[in-house]
């Protein structure tokens, strides 16, 4: 698997955070494509996580944190864990089509002070602060990807 180097741009806030995001998205779907079906739900380290379920839990996440929380929106976010005869194509396929409905509502904001209307008994975030917190628990969950893929079948790289 080729490394890729993040992008490097001038732009302003927010279509620098959106590359970042959207580097680290495709980072951890580079990093599940072409494992098999088994290997994608196979836990190869003590706390259990898998390469399907880093997949469902980012869709996951990007749902209830823009959707939910930010948009007030009421929709049910993806679910954050493979069931039986769920496919790793299928959590993909799931995890690029909220990144587009979550792209939408984010473009769609009329800056990143907007608050978040239902984060629960915690403290009042912002959009950009939720930005924030996606892009590290991306890159978080993307990292985790490596070290599994790495001990599945060897492959590395970014």
């Amino acid at each position: 698997m080729p490394d890729r180097k993040p992008p490097r741009l001038e732009g302003d806030e927010r279509r620098t955070l959106h590359a970042l995001l959207q580097y680290q998205r495709e980072s951890l779907v580079r990093k599940v494509t072409g494992v098999s079906e088994e290997d994608a739900r196979t836990p190869v380290v003590a706390s259990g996580t898998t390469l399907l379920w880093l997949t469902r839990h980012m869709a996951h996440a990007e749902s209830l944190w823009v959707l939910h929380r930010f948009a007030g929106r009421d929709v049910a976010p993806p679910r954050d864990v493979g069931e039986p005869g769920d496919t790793l194509a299928a959590a993909v396929e799931d995890y690029r089509r909220t990144w587009a409905v979550v792209d939408a509502v984010v473009s769609g904001a009329p800056s990143f002070e907007a608050r978040c209307g239902d984060v629960g008994d915690e403290a009042p975030v912002n959009l950009r602060w939720v930005l924030m917190h996606l892009l590290e628990e991306t890159a978080r969950h993307a990292g985790h990807a490596d070290i599994l893929r790495e001990l599945v079948d060897g492959q590395t790289g970014r």
